[in-house]
């Protein structure tokens, strides 16, 4: 990405410390630690450009470039002290073949290594494989997330502090469901990180 298009980019500027609108999303709804941001996502402009070629266009390199720079931020916070592993959104089998890449795995993947904390990959499971959400209503979302997730190793995030990630947030239906699968496990704490939110 050149200069000017950095520049361009709109940071949320929401951290880890500080009470921001991604911690409003899950109020009342799950128990997180902290949530944050790392671009504003709109229905034109450049993150949307982003974020759908590191999706449908297969370029991967978008989600290490993303996970590298928000990573450098992340860890000037402090936030590989507060947690001991990281865990993408998992996609269901089906469409990880179609696709050939979860890219929230590889931007996870990213976090993990500039948090210099494990990333459980395998830990989340997609039990189902539905249809993109990217059309439907907050209800829909959250209907269509429910129980679609299950916890495959509860060993691997007991009384642990977990970095759950994903791409875009919207409404949150599926953090909120990934987040109450993990905590099934013993005293596990969440903390919530997305590539991009929609204001």
């Amino acid at each position: 990405m050149c200069t000017v298009c950095r520049n361009q980019m709109p940071l949320t500027e929401f951290t880890f410390d500080e009470e921001n609108a991604v911690d409003r999303i899950f109020y009342g709804r799950i128990p997180v630690e902290k949530a944050a941001a790392f671009l504003f996502y709109g229905k034109k402009g450049i993150v949307k450009n982003l974020i759908h070629a590191l999706k449908y266009a297969h370029q991967p390199q978008i989600g290490v470039f993303l996970a590298d720079w928000w990573g450098e931020q992340l860890k000037a916070e402090g936030l590989g002290q507060r947690i001991n592993g990281v865990v993408p959104v998992p996609l269901h089998p089906a469409k990880l073949r179609r696709r050939g890449y979860n890219q929230v795995a590889l931007f996870a993947r990213g976090l993990a290594d500039k948090l210099q904390v494990d990333l459980l990959d395998s830990v989340l499971v997609k039990t189902s494989n539905n249809r993109t959400q990217t059309t439907k209503n907050r209800w829909y979302r959250w209907e269509g997330s429910r129980g679609h997730f299950c916890l495959a190793d509860s060993r691997a995030v007991e009384n642990k502090s977990i970095l759950l990630v994903d791409d875009v947030l919207t409404t949150g239906a599926t953090l909120e469901a990934c987040a109450r699968a993990l905590q099934t496990a013993h005293g596990t704490r969440v903390y919530i990180a997305s590539m991009a939110v929609v204001p």
